[in-house]
């Protein structure tokens, strides 16, 4: 159940998400994720979380953060992913370029949930809704190495809040 005056989603599984949205005009996304990418990279895990599907990746090495054509891409050697956060000229239609570009992004916290009693991130979603990555910041539930502590080390959320402070949209 989803209550968009307060930005807040019931979850399936009975968790509360609480989203707090990022404006996604111009740049701003942009420079988020490549922030993300090049400063906190070793502390993040990041992939697109669905139904029946989760990618919690984590960086082993500094990715290459470029950009081209409204692509963010996210390049560690092996791998690599992209990302439309920007204006995209190289689709065959102007409503393929919106369908691609992220359409809306914005910092969560979830309470309650399955494995941990609560998560801390950021999601983007395409020009159709459709999740394009979930990016998971450091746990007061859980160690450098993902594991479930006993007392929650609330000072883990800084990142996730000094970010959310200063890209999101006031409320």
């Amino acid at each position: 159940m989803i209550d968009a005056a307060s930005g807040t989603v019931r979850e399936a599984d009975g968790s509360l998400t609480r989203y707090t949205e990022v404006p996604v005009a111009g740049d701003a996304v942009q420079r988020l994720l490549t922030e993300i990418f090049q400063e906190h990279w070793a502390e993040v895990f990041a992939g697109p979380v669905i139904e029946g599907a989760a990618y919690e990746i984590r960086f082993t090495s500094a990715p290459r953060v470029s950009m081209l054509d409204g692509y963010l891409t996210i390049d560690v050697g092996a791998w690599h992913f992209h990302l439309c956060v920007n204006d995209h000229r190289g689709a065959a239609t102007p409503e393929q370029a919106r369908i691609r570009r992220v359409s809306r992004a914005a910092f969560f916290h979830t309470d309650g949930g399955t494995c941990v009693p609560g998560a801390w991130g950021l999601r983007l979603w395409n020009g159709r809704g459709e999740q394009m990555i979930t990016i998971y910041f450091p746990n007061p539930w859980l160690d450098d190495e993902a594991e479930r502590v006993r007392e929650p080390r609330w000072e883990r959320t800084a990142l996730w809040e000094a970010l959310r402070r200063r890209y999101a949209q006031p409320a």
